[in-house]
């Protein structure tokens, strides 16, 4: 059974494999998610680039968008073969573009397609069928019509629900309103849990600290960490080490260190640097010299042709601004 403890959030143009690979090297244990691959873009498009991850991602889970359940069935199937540990369904994105092609938080309001799709892709993986979704949809937001659409989609055989704690509204918030501007009902959640005990509830929205990811870890099956991971990924080191004990948790420069190999293959592979250090601009969030580290990264990067040249002289240009102070 995936511990689910502690996941990274899908998070379009930001897990990418390479963000991936560096939040590994911070967490041994956390879950990390793909960006949202649409069942379009798996079917007709490159499906081994789309699905390409590293082995030490692992365990990795990979999010599909689509309401089509012969689609969502084959491209879980793909996911499954890729060697992925589990396939999640979007019901959460409320972006234009997702709702023009009628998937992502726009489904909320069809729990029955989405049990449909659910049961389908079930009914072709061996590995398990999660969805992820919001607490409702523009006027559709009391815990009542929440209640239906958990226990609709839960006959299909889904027990594992991922919850954005607030709702979405489908007209007038862009996708980044959408991620503050509706209010936070953890309430919802707990309700979920107490009236679905047999199923598993991961909580999103609004963790940003060791200390909120504790608390809400302990009234439910996990948290899901989303914008805090990725502009202070080194929280998931820290939360590696309160929620799963986990002893020596490796410092920056180690974090560093075993990053650079990784990058140097890529580069040599044809991947653009600034691709993957833009992922590590957040390392040394919160601490002196941090904004001349991203500084030198964002400004140097572009013409670097050795990552470990780049990555040495940006943490001493950090540690220059140190002294200087």
């Amino acid at each position: 059974m995936i511990d689910r403890r502690l996941s990274v959030a899908p998070m379009m143009d930001w897990t990418d494999r390479h963000d991936r690979y560096f939040l590994r090297l911070l967490s041994k244990n956390a879950l990390l998610y793909t960006e949202m691959v649409t069942t379009g873009a798996l079917i007709h498009g490159d499906s081994n680039s789309f699905l390409q991850y590293d082995q030490s991602e692992h365990p990795i889970a990979c999010q599909l968008g689509g309401s089509d359940p012969v689609d969502l069935a084959l491209c879980s199937r793909m996911v499954e073969d890729a060697g992925y540990d589990e396939v999640n369904l979007n019901v959460g994105c409320p972006s234009d573009r997702v709702q023009n092609g009628a998937f992502g938080a726009c489904l909320m309001a069809k729990p029955s397609l989405v049990a449909e799709c659910v049961s389908a892709m079930r009914a072709k993986v061996s590995i398990p069928v999660t969805v992820k979704t919001r607490i409702g949809i523009d006027h559709q937001d009391s815990y009542e019509a929440l209640y239906h659409f958990i226990q609709t989609v839960k006959t299909a055989g889904c027990d594992t629900f991922i919850i954005h704690a607030r709702k979405a509204w489908l007209n007038g918030l862009s996708p980044k309103q959408n991620r503050e501007v509706p209010p936070l009902r953890y309430d919802f959640v707990y309700d979920l849990k107490c009236d679905f005990p047999e199923c598993q509830f991961v909580l999103n929205g609004g963790i940003t600290t060791v200390d909120s990811a504790i608390k809400e870890s302990q009234q439910l099956d996990g948290v899901m960490i989303g914008r805090a991971a990725y502009q202070n990924p080194y929280l998931l080191a820290e939360l590696d080490e309160s929620l799963f004990q986990e002893k020596n948790i490796p410092t920056r420069g180690e974090v560093i260190d075993k990053f650079i190999p990784y990058v140097e293959q890529q580069m040599r592979e044809g991947v653009y640097i600034t691709n993957i250090t833009r992922h590590i601009l957040g390392l040394y969030s919160g601490l002196p010299g941090a904004r001349r580290y991203r500084r030198y990264l964002s400004e140097n990067a572009r013409h670097a042709t050795c990552a470990n040249t780049l990555l040495r002289a940006a943490i001493r240009a950090m540690e220059i601004h140190d002294v200087a102070a």
